[in-house]
């Protein structure tokens, strides 16, 4: 009595659907070994991350424990007091040399 057997053991797409649900598995898996990495600079307690070093959009994002604090590069010069500790030369092997006053 072939009629009463079951026609989808035979399709086709079922094996398709099988193998979206096993690689949506294998990217969660992928994700939560990149976000536990140890290597993420993230995980630890105090880090600093400067983007883009000496540019115009330099950013800077500090993390001191939960707290994440941003900074921006701008045009504004700072002000402030202070005095003159020293010169710095620069030798012709590229050495830098600091001679406090």
């Amino acid at each position: 009595m072939r009629f009463l057997e079951d026609d989808e053991a035979d399709d086709p797409i079922l094996s398709v659907v099988n193998l979206v649900d096993l690689f949506l598995v294998i990217c969660a898996v992928l994700m939560v070994l990149i976000a536990r990495n140890p290597l993420n600079p993230f995980q630890a307690k105090q880090v600093i991350v400067v983007e883009n070093p000496g540019k115009e959009d330099m950013t800077i994002t500090i993390k001191n424990g939960e707290r994440l604090e941003r900074y921006t590069a701008s045009d504004k010069v700072g002000t402030g007091g202070g005095v003159k500790a020293g010169v710095t030369y620069r030798l012709p092997d590229g050495n830098l040399v600091y001679v406090p006053e």
